[in-house]
């Protein structure tokens, strides 16, 4: 054990609870439920956040959020078949753009009808 304090260690009087989580949620039936995400290849997992802010950067100000321990958002994923849990992910879609600039969708392309074979 070190006597001394260092500037990257934090104090023992902080008192961080060792593996809560922020966890988005949506509203259900029963109260909250925990959303699940898929990741870039399309397996589905669970989703927490180490920090409030972090949350809000990706999901938006107004998404709701509880705060659970990690083996609690584990233990409920994993009755779903869901075993995986990605901590601070970062969004990763495309921005969304304007409609085109005249303000109409651009026609459809006509299907071609295909020609008939000349006779010789």
């Amino acid at each position: 054990m070190c006597l001394f304090p260092y500037d990257d260690d934090p104090e023992p009087e902080e008192r961080v609870p060792a593996g809560l989580l922020y966890v988005p949620v949506r509203p259900g039936t029963a109260g909250a439920v925990v959303r699940l995400f898929r990741t870039p290849l399309g397996a589905r997992t669970a989703v927490g956040f180490t920090d409030p802010g972090r949350l809000t950067a990706t999901l938006g100000a107004e998404h709701p959020w509880i705060r659970i321990s990690e083996p609690a958002l584990r233990a409920m994923s994993r009755p779903l078949g869901v075993d995986l849990l990605t901590v601070d992910p970062t969004f990763t879609a495309p921005a969304v753009t304007a409609s085109l600039t005249s303000g109409s969708p651009a026609p459809a392309p006509r299907p071609r009808r295909a020609s008939s074979p000349s006779a010789a």
